[in-house]
């Protein structure tokens, strides 16, 4: 019996972190598309109707044109905007995702800033899509992810 249970929670365990990783996708694609000024790689990332949001130092939040912010960072030169990010937590229900991550955003080579992104991703038929992304920025009290 306990074979079966150690089976059981060792497939579980396999199974949710492959199903992150699926979920981590589309994520980690806006940021590579980011670092290699690919537009086609970050607009596959999001969803039709995804909206993109940022919240100022004085709680104003600002929403920003998902095509437009995908035409003014596929501008850049290759490697020009690098976010790296840690991936704090994912939570699911079905359909429904919602990642944490924390980060630090390099500007040719040179840190910038911090913040935090909160995203709420769908399964979709083509797979995971970001549907809602939220983020703070800051300079101060940042820890550099290298």
């Amino acid at each position: 019996m306990n074979k079966l249970v150690a089976a059981a929670l060792l497939f579980s365990a396999f199974s949710f972190g492959q199903q992150n990783t699926e979920i981590e996708k589309p994520i980690r694609d806006l940021f590579l598309g980011m670092k290699n000024a690919d537009p086609e790689l970050m607009k596959s990332a999001f969803a039709e109707n995804a909206v993109l949001q940022s919240i100022a130092k004085d709680g104003t939040v600002k929403n920003e044109n998902v095509q437009e912010f995908v035409t003014s960072v596929s501008r850049f030169s290759k490697d020009d905007l690098d976010e790296r990010i840690i991936i704090d937590a994912v939570h699911t229900d079905g359909a429904l995702a919602s990642v944490f991550t924390p980060y630090s955003f390099y500007f040719k080579g040179t840190f910038s800033h911090c913040g935090a992104n909160s995203f709420q991703l769908v399964r979709q038929q083509d797979g995971w899509k970001i549907q809602y992304i939220i983020d703070t920025r800051r300079k101060e009290n940042c820890r550099e992810i290298k």
